[in-house]
């Protein structure tokens, strides 16, 4: 795909294809990595980590406030145990 180099400011700036946008779930703010060799230079969108619930309620510190019958309620959403 061949891209025009446009001026902002100091810098030169092309636009990143609004298919690589939406497959890697990008928008305004994101970061991507960049890889230079030689005359290459590759764009990498990072993974977003995954989480999961019972891992993120067993890093809890003891001695913190809960809610009764938490653990037992059924997923409403995306989450998965």
């Amino acid at each position: 795909m061949l891209q025009t180099l446009r001026k902002a400011g100091g810098s030169l700036v092309m636009t990143v294809p609004k298919a690589f946008i939406d497959q890697n779930g990008l928008s305004e703010g994101s970061q991507v990595e960049l890889h230079l060799l030689g005359k290459t230079m590759t764009i990498e969108a990072p993974a977003r980590p995954r989480y999961k619930l019972a891992d993120l309620i067993a890093e809890m510190p003891d001695g913190l406030p809960r809610v009764v019958g938490w653990d037992d309620m059924p997923s409403v959403g995306l989450e998965r145990g």
